[in-house]
């Protein structure tokens, strides 16, 4: 009876860990926490000076950001001869023309090269208050967070090379001055061929839903939200509804630019942004987040969009309300 028990035992274990493994395989695409590291202080770093937009700082965030599409082999988007979209604003600080770049970079897709989904995240942020001790904004989590996952997302689907649709991947600029980049971006497109599009936004920290969890703004606005969900059934990892609705999160971050358009566009986040006390604040920095966190998300991003990339799915046009 002892053998028999201990066979038992055995098989029983053996099972488990191979259903373990199965399940850890389905969300994890290859996300290297080590690149996903290396943006993150890159782009968090006293050395881009809060990346304000219209500043050096933001200049050499933007630098890196084209360096790494070339290194990644992504093409120009439309008719750009660079990975810049370029325009100027007027800065509500002495009424000068800012010259500022959506840093944009483009997969070419398959059998549905028309149809695009753009995967974003702004890389502004506040810049320098030129307070004494901490004056620096280095908006780790606000949003390299996010722009680090749209580098490594790019990086992962060049790679798989299995997307059927085109893929635009999006540096947002000027995001925390209004949403300016995404609206500068939005009046070029033509909206009907945009079939979706996934902002991440803060995912550098643990929801309060706990852990291998996000929430989407807008949830109920499409069912791009669902699709994610379904395609991530058997990963342990949960996507939830935005549940700070009084925030009105869903219009406030470059999401909302191409929603106004009709497209599926969500934002993607795992911040507890009620009690987040390092938000719009110099204590911003890398030390508070955390990189297995950021490194889940953006599995997790890569497996829930799969079917739409693929072709599979379409998400419905978005209702505003």
């Amino acid at each position: 009876m002892k053998k028999i028990s201990l066979l038992f035992l055995v098989l029983v274990i053996s099972f488990s860990c191979q259903k373990t493994i199965k399940n850890t395989a389905s969300i994890d695409p290859a996300i290297d926490s080590l690149l996903v590291k290396k943006h993150l202080y890159t782009l968090a770093s006293d050395q881009m000076q809060g990346r304000k937009a219209g500043t050096p700082g933001i200049e050499k965030a933007a630098s890196y950001i084209e360096t790494e599409f070339k290194k990644i082999g992504l093409t120009f988007y439309d008719t750009l001869n660079s990975y810049r979209q370029t325009f100027t604003i007027k800065s509500k600080e002495g009424n000068k023309d800012i010259t500022t770049s959506n840093i944009i970079g483009l997969l070419q897709g398959k059998s549905k090269k028309e149809e695009y989904v753009i995967i974003s995240a702004h890389y502004d942020h506040l810049g320098v208050n030129g307070a004494s001790g901490d004056s620096i904004f280095n908006g780790a989590n606000d949003n390299a967070s996010g722009v680090t996952g749209v580098l490594t997302l790019a990086k992962y689907f060049k790679e798989k090379n299995l997307n059927e649709r085109t893929i635009i991947f999006v540096a947002f600029t000027a995001e925390e001055m209004g949403l300016v980049g995404s609206k500068y971006f939005g009046k070029g497109i033509d909206a009907s061929k945009y079939i979706a599009g996934i902002n991440l936004e803060m995912i550098g920290k643990s929801p309060s839903f706990g852990p291998n969890s996000a929430w989407l703004t807008g949830f109920d606005r499409s069912d791009f939200g669902q699709i994610i969900q379904n395609n991530l059934i058997g990963t342990g990892y949960q996507l939830f509804p935005d549940p700070y609705l009084k925030y009105n999160l869903f219009f406030r971050s470059d999401n909302a630019s191409l929603a106004r358009l009709g497209v599926p566009s969500h934002s993607f986040s795992t911040t507890a942004i009620d009690i987040d006390k390092d938000y719009h604040q110099p204590s911003d920095e890398v030390e508070t987040l955390n990189i297995t966190v950021i490194t889940q998300t953006i599995n997790a991003v890569a497996k829930g969009t799969e079917s739409v990339i693929s072709g599979k799915d379409t998400p419905s046009r978005i209702v505003l309300k």
